[in-house]
């Protein structure tokens, strides 16, 4: 076996991947950004043409999931979520094992078509409705639903981005091999090549949890809300709520700001309205400099002790009820719901001051909960992370609003949603278009796809701009910025590079314990980086490496494609991240839980693979 030579270009290739990674772990630049970055650097540096760089904006991978994301927005518009959420409360009955398993399937299924971020996210609201009404501790569904939502991944090749891109890095492999090859014509995995080592993994699952669900997972108790009294703004006023206060601002009183009375600090209240005098005009969404002056009528959010202690230092005087604010915060037109930030929101890293939150939506944030904190001052300049759940007031309104412009994961169902459930049937029949002519007819899978998207979207499904706004770009840019990476770690040599050295280190290796390595690889880069990069990374140099010993390449990259999904021990995946708030977890839960299922999966992956393709 050749020494292999480190070239310049391989060097700068190790240095752009390097880059990568550092900018992925310490979350220096936004994952759209780094994407973009790689477009331009990799031409900048050499390395691949101007061409070559932004291949990935018109690669079938990146197409497919526009396409799957247009699609899975139009199956939400209809409401067959909430179809789905009757009928599993049907057929679970209120055994908190059997929620959990059909909920779990049920996502798994779902993740199978679209992106598992995006059914998780569905499947969210739904979830919380079920166990409210089954008085089920959502701790005990969440997570089981999180990690079969993942797998579910891996049940087709359209699950994960993983797979979506593989055959794209594993066709680039071949051509760039082809003398190796011997000339053999390079054969694109199917949609369903993966189905059984999913449906094996799945059901491992929900085994797993089934017979273990009671000692791995934390049992946080059900608790009834009672319309804005709810369990949320109990825990942060500890103390029995009401509907809300209003006060009226005697006649000598100065005219003061929000700012200048510090309200939520001295008295732990949110003022959420002002009616002026005279004008009697009303501000529903007052920031620090909304002025409160005499003869003012003021809405909060309080307990009894501590609106009796304002109105007493102030001399303001409590109202009885809601009077002047009746109908706008009437429990039929406006609420308290809980919004969680996912991932790629354009909230995170920014402040609600900063982004006039208040002054653009009309919503009022009452707090910030972050992991076991809850944060009710300055909430307004406190930078948003991932997982983030703010507690909001406004109307039912300026929530869908809200929900329409800006990336934010309701925990329930806004009330007055609009949903189209005339056009399911149009909906269910071009998904079933795009998946006949990806099978049937052969169609290339962005086609197929897209087909399916267009179709949602000329019927009525779903309006055009709301397909845009379905569209995660973030991801899109990622992907597209990445692609051009794998294809540079491969065409400059880097990949046989590694796979040389690595093979020189191991020693002489079988094809089972091969697959052993790549697996365990990729779920390592997975689990810190993203999944996206470790397959970017891993498939030409998990190719590289069976063809040093004379497994079958594409075996090996279909390992890496299902490893990459194999991330459960940390929050670190996007959907993992997504369920801590609403299920109340810590990190010790996913370890505790994620430990076995990691294992497991391993396991399975590894042992369907060999058995059907006899490695």
């Amino acid at each position: 076996m050749a020494d292999p030579v480190l070239t310049n270009d391989i060097v700068i290739v190790f240095a752009l991947l390097g880059l990568v990674i550092l900018l992925f772990v310490f979350d220096w630049l936004r994952v759209d950004l780094v994407g973009i970055l790689m477009m331009a650097l990799l031409p900048l540096t050499g390395v691949l043409t101007g061409e070559e760089a932004i291949m990935g904006l018109g690669s079938n991978a990146v197409v497919s999931i526009i396409a799957v994301m247009i699609i899975g927005a139009g199956l939400n518009r209809t409401g067959v979520m909430n179809t789905m959420a009757r009928q599993i409360v049907k057929v679970a009955g209120a055994s908190a094992s059997r929620v959990m398993v059909v909920i779990s399937a049920t996502v798994s299924f779902i993740s199978s078509f679209m992106q598992n971020i995006g059914a998780a996210a569905l499947f969210l609201p739904a979830t919380m409705r079920i166990s409210k009404q089954l008085k089920v501790p959502v701790s005990q569904i969440l997570l089981p639903m999180g990690f079969c939502a993942i797998i579910g991944g891996v049940l087709t090749l359209i699950g994960s981005s993983p797979l979506i891109m593989l055959n794209d890095l594993m066709e680039s492999w071949w051509k760039n091999n082809a003398s190796s090859l011997g000339g053999q014509p390079f054969e694109p995995f199917s949609l369903f090549t993966v189905t059984p080592v999913g449906v094996a993994l799945m059901a491992g699952a929900l085994i797993y949890f089934l017979l273990l669900g009671r000692f791995i997972l934390p049992k946080v108790e059900h608790v009834e809300e009672e319309g804005v009294a709810s369990a949320r703004l109990k825990s942060i006023y500890k103390g029995k709520l009401e509907s809300g206060f209003e006060l009226t601002v005697p006649e000598k009183f100065p005219a003061l700001t929000l700012g200048q009375l510090e309200i939520r600090p001295k008295y732990f209240s949110a003022v959420i309205a002002i009616s002026k005098t005279g004008s009697g005009s009303k501000n529903l969404a007052p920031t620090k400099e909304s002025e409160i002056g005499a003869g003012d009528v003021v809405a909060i959010v309080s307990t009894h002790a501590q609106a009796n202690q304002l109105a007493k230092d102030l001399g303001w005087t409590i109202r009885e009820g809601m009077k002047v604010f009746a109908e706008e915060f009437s429990p039929a037109n406006a609420g308290v719901v809980e919004a969680i930030v996912p991932p790629h929101s354009e909230l995170t890293g920014h402040t609600m001051d900063g982004l006039d939150f208040r002054e653009k939506y009309q919503v009022n944030p009452l707090a910030i909960y972050r992991g076991d904190e809850i944060l009710v001052e300055d909430i307004n300049t406190t930078e948003l992370k991932i997982g983030d759940a703010l507690l909001l007031v406004a109307s039912w309104e300026k929530f869908h609003i809200l929900k329409k412009n800006v990336n934010l994961l309701f925990t329930e169902e806004l009330r007055g949603e609009s949903t189209v459930p005339e056009k399911v049937g149009f909906a269910l029949f071009f998904l079933a278009v795009a998946l006949v002519l990806a099978l049937g007819f052969k169609v290339k899978l962005s086609i197929a796809l897209l087909t399916g998207a267009l179709g949602m979207i000329l019927s009525g499904v779903i309006h055009i701009d709301d397909a845009y706004k379905s569209v995660d770009w973030m991801t899109i840019f990622l992907l597209a910025g990445l692609i051009p990476l794998g294809a540079a770690f491969e065409k400059t040599g880097a990949a046989s590079f590694v796979a040389l050295k690595l093979m020189a280190s191991l020693g002489d290796l079988t094809p089972l314990i091969l697959m052993v390595v790549v697996a365990l690889l990729t779920s390592m880069f997975s689990l810190f980086t993203s999944n996206v990069g470790a397959t970017v990374l891993m498939v030409p140099l998990a190719m590289n490496m069976a063809m040093q010993i004379g497994a079958e390449p594409k075996i090996m990259a279909l390992t890496v494609g299902i490893a990459a999904s194999n991330t459960f021990i940390l929050p670190t995946h996007q959907v993992n991240a997504l369920l801590i708030r609403p299920g109340g977890y810590k990190t010790i839960d996913f370890i505790k839980a994620g430990s076995g299922m990691t294992f497991l999966y391993l396991i399975i992956q590894v042992g369907m693979l060999s058995a059907l393709y006899s490695v």
